[in-house]
């Protein structure tokens, strides 16, 4: 008898592969020849074997290419002899007599495992035969694949819900029968669910159970009983045991998995799918089939799944959903890169998805109308689309082809090591050795073969999508569905810049499973998916993109619904830019947007970019605002909520180098309306506080109480976070007299309980933020001197104690609140002091001593500390303070608080040249602008060069400069003039030739 006529299989091979690993196939035949020695029977059939070119060529084929097929034929030669002599169809009905032997409901749960290992090592012998020896065409392999997974499952759950029976946890309908209207139903997702599953394929399960039909006796909840019954059934399949392992088990396709237990309530699942779920959801549950446990039960959810998944109307809506999860995958040209070494042919351009996508978009679209479409396996939808008129026949042919081939080659590729992979070796030579594999001889020819399938694919997905690659965006694949990270949306992330990609990740799928109320509904989640690029592209390119992401994030939390904010995101992307812009580098400005989100709606006003208000229009608007105050916490609630949207506001329009018409630019624009809001508010506090006070102690005769700005406040430079400089004064007409209240109080307690009140009014928490830092050490004395102080006592102590360092801080300073008459006074004794006469050797000197002193302590600084270093902002105020002191006895014309403005007048009076005059306003405002928006961007930290890209351009742009390092030179050319001007006009006479 020839073999041929005596081992069966051999009648069933079409082709065989060559071995693409001799040393890997000498090795193999040893030990196939020792183990078959040990057995007469076995050294008989393995001579005769040995006797046939078509068995040698088909050990050759296994042991020559997968180690892992070499193990399981090692372990299972009686199986592989019966295979061999019986032929495939009967060797396949052993397996499943076997299974339905060893694991029989009443057996042990050890027996159980084993005989669902042996079974799952056989089936994965039996059917990568097949494939290598082209017996069975591919779509008989996954269904023998799917049919194994569906009664291994069955028989763990079946084994589990027979020993609860016997234990008294549960009443079974019937005990011989254990899965018999037990109400546990198991769903087969994916490609187990299509009768697709692959070589070394998840399982992807959804557990559900029907409380009304499962009647539970034991001690604890029913709910927690099935959670530890599934973590039983998938201990049963994934665990790893001597004798292997059979599925690993995936349990993420459950509705929201992040926030539900492993095993659902059929009526949560009901609710969810009714509510909540997603469009990649519908496309999931198509291939969605009970496989294990209740299978009536199982198809009558599937029955009322059926409203979900296919809708009556067409969806495009929801079909450009589907459409973004896809083009999130491949949002850069790089990804749209067909590189064979590498490529992954399952997710890649032109790879397995893709034709999956291709057939279940449109079964989304027609599918509701057209029962026909309502399929589940991939190929029969290829021609249920040419029947529906949908697909032409040709690019059916053509995409069946490429399944076919690419879905082979996923076997292949897993068969080597039993891996869960798509992706082809990056190594040149093992991707000629699973050509090899493939059956091609030329490794040249399999190359041109699988570029040529991946590019067909691509360019029948890329027509039915009209797909078009965005060169300018950055980012990689992108995909937040399930629970778990998808290692290469890590990568994309880690790409963009993010450091904690996993976060983000985290972060993202609660968004889509809309854990917050402004990602619940559907259309929300449509329009989220399709920005999640531009999204994460805008905020990774700011000054810290984690920080901008964690900002938004919260911003999001805080919102009361999204379907309009994303709508108005797709169609002003200039404002979603704005806003990452915000969330990344510009931290306070992003913590008010979080907690008032519907800011957002005065930044799509025609308004909102335009200059602020002047004076008499703003105290209109906070005086209409106050008529609804109640209580004195009103008032102040209201005035921060006043003032902090007008902040946000200013602060915008310098984040967004916002200039209109004034070559100063941002910041230095907006000093003077933040200084004259902080004045309208304080000018409404005041009075408020005067009131509360005296409601106690009662007034002080005839006395009256003046708020001086100085510091940022006084010289009108203030930024959205610059603290309040403050002086207190008071004059009295009689130092001996008490205030007229129930409880009365001498006028100088009275009057530093006044300040210490209105510092409390300005910088008390409330739910609407605070006003201002108040700082007061540039009063008399500093930290160790009275809060509040007689307007003589503070002319007294100017003209004969101040240092000189408070002289020219004093040059800032001017009157702003309280008193009209005292306001006016105190101006006059403003100036008094400072047109004092001068001893300009001493100025000088202890100027210069100052600076000495300063240069000494920051003598390492970097030319970005804006302040401190050598020629920085500190000596260009220097040098206007100076020439104050020195010159406002014959030019009073110069005591503008404001520095700009003195230095304007000092060119016009030539105490300045005006090129020196020139670059000192030109100085001024290079620094004002940077120091703005590195406020706003890094609050205290320096510049360096590890900025992010965004942070340097956009101080590129407002300092005026081509790029950062133009910038740098720029600032230290600055710098330099500055120091030469201090050095030329801070002199003591008689030297350097005076």
């Amino acid at each position: 008898m020839s073999a041929e006529n005596k081992f069966s299989f051999l009648t069933e091979i079409v082709s065989l592969p060559k071995a693409a690993h001799e040393e890997q196939l000498a090795i193999n035949m040893e030990n196939w020849a020792e183990k078959t020695a040990l057995d007469p029977i076995l050294s008989g059939f393995a001579e005769e074997l040995g006797n046939s070119k078509d068995a040698s060529d088909f050990l050759s084929a296994i042991f020559g290419n997968s180690p892992f097929l070499s193990q399981c034929l090692l372990k299972e030669i009686p199986f592989f002899k019966r295979l061999m002599e019986d032929g495939s169809e009967k060797a396949l009905k052993f397996i499943f007599r076997e299974l339905q032997n060893d694991c029989a409901p009443q057996n042990t749960e050890s027996d159980v495992m084993k005989g669902l290992r042996v079974g799952k090592r056989r089936i994965a012998l039996l059917t990568a035969a097949c494939d290598i020896a082209g017996a069975w065409p591919l779509m008989k392999i996954t269904k023998t694949l799917s049919d194994f997974a569906a009664s291994a499952t069955d028989a763990a759950i079946a084994h589990l819900l027979y020993a609860g029976h016997q234990k008294g946890d549960l009443q079974l309908p019937d005990a011989d029968k254990p899965t018999k209207d037990c109400g546990v139903i198991i769903l087969g997702m994916g490609k187990l669910g299509a009768f697709e599953l692959n070589y070394s394929s998840d399982i992807d399960l959804i557990v559900l159970f029907d409380r009304e039909k499962i009647t539970y006796t034991g001690r604890k909840f029913l709910e927690d009983y099935m959670v530890r019954m599934t973590k039983s059934l998938v201990r049963m399949m994934q665990d790893r045991t001597a004798d292997g392992y059979v599925f690993r088990t995936d349990l993420r396709l459950r509705p929201d998995p992040g926030a539900t237990p492993i095993a659902l309530p059929i009526s949560a699942a009901h609710t969810y799918y009714e509510s909540q779920g997603q469009n990649w959801e519908r496309a999931a549950m198509i291939k969605a089939r009970p496989i294990a446990g209740d299978i009536d039960a199982g198809l009558e959810f599937i029955e009322f799944l059926r409203p979900f998944v296919w809708r009556k109307f067409l969806d495009f809506a929801a079909i450009a959903d589907i459409q973004a999860i896809k083009s999130q995958i491949h949002t850069h040209k790089g990804f749209g890169e067909i590189s064979l070494d590498g490529h992954n042919i399952k997710i890649g351009r032109g790879g397995i998805r893709e034709i999956e996508f291709f057939c279940q978009t449109q079964q989304l679209i027609e599918g509701g109308r057209d029962l026909g479409l309502r399929t589940s396996g991939t190929l029969e939808t290829l021609d249920a689309l040419v029947e529906a008129g949908k697909t032409k026949a040709q690019v059916r042919d053509d995409l069946r082809d490429s399944y076919i081939f690419l879905r082979t080659l996923e076997h292949r590729l897993q068969m080597i090591n039993d891996e869960q992979t798509q992706l082809l070796p990056d190594e040149a030579g093992e991707l000629d050795a699973l050509g090899v594999f493939m059956g091609y001889d030329d490794p040249q020819d399999f190359r041109q073969k699988l570029e040529a399938t991946l590019l067909q694919v691509k360019a029948h997905y890329d027509a039915l999508f009209q797909f078009e690659e965005n060169e300018e965006r950055k980012v990689g694949r992108l995909v937040f569905t399930g629970s778990e990270d998808d290692p290469e949306t890590l990568q994309s992330l880690q790409a963009l810049g993010f450091a904690d990609s996993s976060a983000i990740s985290k972060l993202v799928r609660e968004w889509h499973h809309g854990r917050y109320r402004a990602t619940r509904t559907v259309r929300a989640q449509q329009l989220l998916t399709a920005l999640m690029p531009t999204i994460l592209e805008d905020l990774a390119n700011t000054a810290n993109p984690d920080a901008a992401f964690m900002r938004f994030d919260a911003f999001l939390r805080k919102l009361p619904a999204g379907v309009q904010l994303f709508s108005l995101f797709t169609a002003h992307p200039s404002l979603l830019k704005l806003v990452a812009k915000i969330m990344g580098m510009a931290p306070d400005l992003a913590d008010r947007l979080a907690g008032n989100p519907l800011l957002l709606d005065g930044v799509l006003s025609s308004d909102f970019m335009a200059p602020i208000a002047e004076r008499p229009i703003l105290e209109e608007e906070l005086d209409e605002m106050l008529t609804t105050a109640r209580d004195y916490q009103d008032v102040l609630d209201i005035c921060r909520r006043w003032i902090n949207d007008l902040k946000f506001q200013i602060g915008v329009q310098i984040l967004n180098n916002i200039d209109h018409g004034n070559p100063l630019g941002p910041t230095v624009n907006a000093g003077k309306p933040l200084s004259q809001i902080a004045e309208i508010v304080m000018s409404r506090i005041l009075p408020q506080v005067m009131e509360e006070l005296c409601e106690k102690h009662g007034s002080v005769p005839g006395g009256r109480f003046a708020v001086l700005a100085a510091g940022k406040l006084g010289s009108m430079e203030m930024t959205p976070g610059s603290d309040a400089d403050l002086i207190f004064v008071y004059d009295l007409p009689d130092e001996d007299v008490m205030t007229d209240g129930a409880k009365p109080i001498a006028p100088g307690l009275f009057y530093t309980r006044l300040s210490q009140r209105f510092i409390n009014a300005l910088s008390a928490l409330t739910g609407e933020g605070f006003l201002y830092e108040v700082d007061m050490r540039l009063r008399p004395h500093g930290k160790a001197g009275p809060i509040a102080l007689p307007l003589d006592g503070f002319n007294n102590y100017y003209m004969k104690e101040a240092w000189t360092w408070e002289h020219l801080a004093l040059t800032r300073a001017r009157p702003i609140v309280g008193d009209e008459s005292l306001l006016a006074d105190t101006q006059k004794e403003l100036e008094s002091i400072l047109k004092a006469p001068r001893d300009t050797k001493k100025i000088t000197g202890d100027l210069l001593d100052m600076q000495g002193r300063i240069r000494q302590e920051y003598a390492n600084a970097p030319i970005w500390r804006l302040k401190h270093h050598a020629g920085g902002l500190m000596d260009l105020e220097f040098i206007c303070q100076y020439l104050k002191l020195l010159h406002c006895a014959d030019h009073p014309e110069i005591l503008q608080t404001n520095t700009i403005e003195s230095l304007r007048e000092m060119m016009k009076a030539r105490l300045l040249e005006e090129a020196d005059g020139t670059a000192l306003i030109n100085a001024m405002g290079f620094y004002l602008n940077l120091q703005g928006l590195i406020r706003l961007s890094l609050k205290d930290r320096i510049v360096t060069d590890e900025i992010p890209l965004a942070l340097k351009e956009a101080l590129s742009t407002v300092g005026g400069a081509k790029d950062f390092s133009d910038l740098n030179e720029k600032l230290a050319q600055t710098e330099r003039k500055v120091s030469e001007v201090f050095e030329k006009i801070v002199v003591v006479p008689g030297e350097k030739g005076s």
